[in-house]
């Protein structure tokens, strides 16, 4: 297995929008489906890319998913302060999944937050019903910060996500 992780390319903003959206859709993780309002916020590849940094999992030329990569706060961040870090979106499309493209879009963005300078922490949120995610996290020496759980739509009680960290 031959996964390359390496920041988007322009031309491939629709398909990894495309991959992220429906890696959301298929998995239940939008309460309101295709008339979520996040998932144009799944799809806009170009205003991530334009804020943080977008990185892709690519094997033998297929793009596998992606994640974006949060140093240091900016527009981007949800919870990351100063000194931290953040994951957002990461997203492997259903037929590449279990081949570790996750894993390794997880590991770089630590590679990428062990070189910024200052930074001690990487954070992130999920949702209760990523499982396998979680799974992914704890393995990599995340640890569960429920003091940081927080809820994107106050509106909406049920909406809470959780948090994890891992300290550098």
């Amino acid at each position: 297995m031959d996964i390359v992780i390496r920041p988007v390319e322009p031309g491939e903003h629709g398909e990894l929008g495309e991959i992220t959206a429906q890696a959301y859709l298929r998995d239940g993780l939008l309460d309101f489906g295709e008339s979520d309002a996040y998932l144009g916020e799944l799809r806009d590849v170009a205003k991530r890319a334009a804020a943080a940094e977008v990185l892709v999992a690519v094997e033998n030329g297929a793009l596998l998913g992606g994640v974006t990569f949060v140093p240091g706060g900016g527009p981007m961040a949800d919870i990351a302060g100063p000194g931290e870090a953040e994951i957002r979106m990461l997203a492997v499309a259903r037929a590449a999944r279990g081949r570790g493209a996750g894993e390794a879009l997880v590991r770089a963005c630590l590679g990428r937050a062990r070189s910024v300078e200052g930074c001690v922490r990487v954070v992130l949120s999920t949702q209760r019903t990523m499982r396998s995610a979680h799974r992914l996290y704890e393995r990599l020496g995340f640890t569960r910060s429920p003091e940081r759980d927080w809820n994107p739509l106050p509106e909406l009680d049920d909406i809470t996500l959780l948090t994890y960290e891992l300290t550098l």
